[in-house]
């Protein structure tokens, strides 16, 4: 019977070191982001402002994968997935350049967000598309930089 006491306190003790084991979901976020590491992408969490016009509502902190710039590039924009394969400006307006808009539509449907600024280009990816999205990601991102 003390040895059955033993064992109970024990497990009672060490139940919660099984919340520090991460999740299935949790490992594979793990391993796509060491991947974009190799593949010579930074990823970092974003805190966003989120359009209004959104059909769905994107996580907050939401992963955001860069690559630097080199200098001398000025072009700037900023588009969102309104839903896959739609790419709108603030405006609510479609992507008039055609080469881009043809780049942007390989990308996975849950990239919400894709911005280029003189310094980066970003895109902020839900992270929920199999980890077979990550070389669209990177190809993308390396070819607009």
């Amino acid at each position: 019977m003390t040895g059955w006491i033993i064992l109970a306190l024990l497990v009672f003790a060490l139940s919660p070191l099984v919340w520090l084991v991460p999740s299935r979901r949790q490992r594979g976020q793990m391993d796509v982001r060491m991947q974009a590491r190799r593949l010579g992408l930074a990823m970092q969490l974003a805190r966003e402002e989120w359009p209004y016009w959104l059909n769905k509502t994107p996580p907050n902190p939401c992963p955001q994968y860069h690559h630097p710039r080199p200098r001398g590039r000025q072009d700037s924009w900023c588009y969102w997935q309104s839903e896959p394969g739609k790419w709108l400006n603030k405006w609510q307006e479609p992507c008039a350049d055609t080469s881009l808009a043809e780049q942007l539509g390989t990308l996975p449907a849950d990239v919400y967000k894709a911005e280029a600024t003189p310094q980066m280009i970003a895109l902020l990816w839900g992270e929920r598309a199999q980890p077979e999205a990550l070389p669209a990601i990177a190809s993308f991102l390396k070819a607009r930089a």
